[in-house]
């Protein structure tokens, strides 16, 4: 089957032999042309099996993460994307830390029109930490959204914690 010139440069998508990497590794990230860039519209991955390790004990945190985006040009392919966020997995960072890494990568890599990325942490120690961050592009109605988004973060719009 002949390759779709709007997606060369993919490596990973069909490859059955993956070499997964369990230290921060945002190089594997890959990127496909939106064939709808003309409409807005919401893409939102879930992943329920995030795994980092606490920078100072070297426990592992567990955590749901959460990334919703608006596209414009690039899009974000999700086998890299998964394979992105499993090389958190021997990476000693704090969960704010975490989020605000995958978001900034994520704005680096596609250029959203918006983008927000949402932590959901199991308790360790008797509390819960579930850091969230967005972005809008500047000088646009994606940076009020942005705004409007965060000053109403949590308090109705998201989906409900089940993680835990």
């Amino acid at each position: 089957m002949p390759r779709d010139k709007k997606n060369e440069g993919l490596r990973l998508l069909g490859k059955k032999q993956v070499q997964y990497h369990y230290d921060y590794c945002p190089e594997i990230l890959e990127t496909f042309e939106n064939r709808h860039k003309g409409r807005d519209y919401w893409v939102k991955f879930n992943c329920p099996e995030f795994t980092a390790l606490c920078p100072i004990t070297g426990q592992p945190d567990y955590a749901t993460i959460y990334i919703s985006y608006v596209p414009d040009v690039r899009m974000v392919e999700s086998k890299s994307l998964k394979l992105y966020l499993v090389s958190f997995r021997s990476h000693g960072d704090f969960h704010e830390d975490v989020v605000n890494v995958i978001l900034k990568d994520l704005v680096r890599l596609m250029d959203p029109k918006y983008i927000e990325v949402w932590g959901k942490f199991l308790p360790r120690g008797g509390i819960s930490i579930d850091p969230w961050a967005n972005y809008g592009r500047q000088g646009t109605k994606y940076e009020e959204l942005a705004a409007h988004r965060f000053m109403e973060h949590d308090l109705y719009f998201m989906d409900k914690v089940d993680n835990r």
